[in-house]
Parts: C-alpha cells; sequence; structure tokens
C-alpha cells in the first residue's frame, strides 16, 4: 500500500511540477485519498513503537526524519536560497518534517489518556484546516502584507502547522492498528465496502471551495473513506491469493524505499516539459493525460531506486542520507 501510494506521489509532482496542471490525468482523485493513505499505513506503523521511551524515540526519528530533510534541502536549494524554503512546504520537502511532527504530537496525545488522544486530535484537525484558510483568505484581500508581517505567520509557517489537519488520518491509522481485529470484522462486510466505496467518489466528484466547512467535510470524510477504500482493497488482494504474492515484490520493495524516493525523485523530475504540458492537455482526454504522467512517474521512480542503491553502497552516507541502519560486522 505504502509503494503504490509513493507511485502516486511522484506521479503528482509529474503533473504539477512538469506538466503545469495539478488536476489532469485523475488526480484531483487520488489527491483525495494519497496524502491519507500515507498517514494512515505511518501511523499503523509508528503505533506498535509509540510506547517506547519518548526522549530514545524522539532522538531516533529526528535522524531518519529531519537530517535527511535538510541535508537534500541545502542539496535541491543552496543558501541563501535555503533560507527561503523553511516555511510550510519545506521546498517540497514538507512530508517527512511534518510526519516527524505526527510521530511527537502522537506520543504526547496518548500520554494524556486514550479518550482525550481523540479528542485532542480532532481540535487539532479543525485548528490548522480552520487556520489555514483564514491565512488563504487574508492573502487574497488588499491587506495581504499584514499577515506576512506577522512573526507567528512565520512561526506556524516553519512548524507547517497548515498541514497538521492530515494528523487525523496518522491518529486513525494507528487506531486501526491497535483495534485491528474489530476493524476485520467491520470491512469484511461486503455492504461496507460497497457503501464506503460509493461514498468516496461520491464526495469526489464534489467541489465546495466556496464553504470551508464543506470543504473541511470532503477532505476529512473523502479521506478517510478513500483510505479505508484503498487499504481493504489490498488487504482482500493479498489475502485472497487472487495473484501470486511475487506479483506484489515490485511495490513492496517500493514501499520499503518511500523515504529515499521521496528525497531523491525531485532531483528528477523532467521540468524541461513545462511547455508541452498545454499540448498534452489540449487533447482533453485524461486517460491519454494518466498514460503520459504514469509513464514518465515511473522512469523518475527508477532513477531513484538507482541513485538510492549506489548512496547505500556507502554505510556513511546510507545511514545520514536515509537513516540506514547498518549490522555491525565486527
Amino acid at each position: 500500500m505504502r509503494g503504490f501510494t509513493m507511485i502516486l506521489v511522484v506521479f503528482s509532482h509529474i503533473c504539477h511540477f512538469c506538466l503545469g496542471d495539478s488536476t489532469m490525468g485523475f488526480n484531483r482523485i487520488f489527491f483525495l485519498f494519497r496524502l491519507p493513505c500515507f498517514f494512515f499505513i505511518s501511523g499503523w506503523l509508528f503505533e506498535p513503537v509509540a510506547s517506547r521511551p519518548f526522549l530514545p524515540n524522539v532522538q531516533h526519528k529526528f535522524m531518519v526524519q529531519i537530517v535527511p530533510t535538510f541535508i537534500f534541502l541545502l542539496l535541491l536549494a543552496p543558501p541563501p536560497e535555503f533560507f527561503h524554503q523553511l516555511g510550510t512546504l519545506k521546498g517540497g520537502y514538507w512530508f517527512t518534517f511534518a510526519l516527524f511532527e505526527f510521530f511527537v504530537i502522537y506520543m504526547l496525545f496518548e500520554r494524556t489518556g486514550r479518550w482525550w488522544s481523540g479528542v485532542l486530535t480532532l481540535v487539532l484537525s479543525v485548528a490548522a484546516f480552520s487556520y489555514d484558510a483564514v491565512r488563504h483568505q487574508f492573502l487574497s484581500s488588499p491587506h495581504n502584507h499584514l499577515v506576512g508581517s506577522l512573526a507567528i505567520t512565520d512561526v506556524l509557517g516553519f512548524l507547517s502547522f497548515p498541514l497538521w489537519r492530515y494528523f487525523l488520518f496518522f491518529f486513525i491509522g494507528a487506531m486501526v492498528r491497535r483495534y485491528f481485529d474489530r476493524f476485520i470484522l467491520f470491512t469484511d462486510k461486503t455492504w461496507v465496502i460497497l457503501t464506503i466505496t460509493i461514498g468516496f467518489f461520491a464526495i469526489a466528484s464534489t467541489d465546495h471551495p466556496a464553504s470551508p466547512v464543506l470543504e473541511y467535510l470532503r477532505f476529512n470524510v473523502g479521506g478517510i473513506l478513500g483510505m479505508f477504500m484503498v487499504f481493504t482493497l489490498f488487504r482482500l488482494l493479498y489475502s485472497s491469493r487472487l495473484l501470486p504474492r511475487t506479483s506484489y515484490s515490485p511495490l513492496i520493495y517500493i514501499g520499503t524505499r518511500t523515504l529515499d524516493i521521496y528525497l531523491l525523485h525531485y532531483f528528477f523530475l523532467p521540468r524541461f516539459l513545462l511547455p508541452y504540458g498545454e499540448q498534452l492537455a489540449a487533447y482533453d482526454s485524461r486517460l491519454l493525460e494518466f498514460l503520459v504522467a504514469m509513464a514518465l512517474a515511473l522512469v523518475v521512480l527508477a532513477l531513484s531506486l538507482l541513485a538510492s542503491y549506489v548512496i547505500r553502497l556507502s554505510p556513511f552516507l546510507g545511514h545520514y542520507l536515509f537513516g540506514v541502519k547498518y549490522a555491525d560486522k565486527h
């Protein structure tokens, strides 16, 4: 599932950075569940280790998530440009930064009690989404210079606070892992998965840019239904053995290299294709757009994996760039 989602991330960046249209090739539908799936599976994987001692856990995650992020950001945007990339999106590397924060937030919330952790997660989601909506409203107003002059916006931007709305999906992933047997009993029912799938596509076909409340509900309900749909689909396919287990090997391998791919793929994006994006859009075919963007995404993915393999040959680079732990031969 994580490998599948990583492919969609590269696909999305091809559409945005290389073809100039973030919505082409069904990407508007993928957007609704792509990142929720990523954070869902991250919460799923973190749940068993969240109860470990707080400071050692934070230190380990800092070395794996933050150190590589800033190293690659320095390579991609050397100073002085580097200092202009420390806002909300971190020059594109916001995901690993936000994920580290989610690890910390989850551990803190869990230490307040399980009931309170759910309440605090919902409050945080609403606060982050509301702040981002208000910020965009002010930025589009004649007084947008006032927003840019406030120090609090710089602080919240550096903390990627507007993106904390994704923490809800991380938290749900951890809860599904904790109560997995109940989740299986629920999603094994045919009518449930059909309802989830129909509900997702019904929400994906709507758009409410003028209503922050409806857009918040679309973002969260659509994201939850989408990640449940994808998760259940992969679980049922794998357990049914309709396909040989070996057929999943490429996705599994990509899934074990998601950090490497995420950090490296920006260097291989064919941005020189941007002038040709309009020509592709002129065909007015979502399927053609999808096929072209996906082909380019797979090439970028292959180049990223090749670079990852070469870098990992050096224990020093593998450790500090990707957080790899190498076995002590002594």
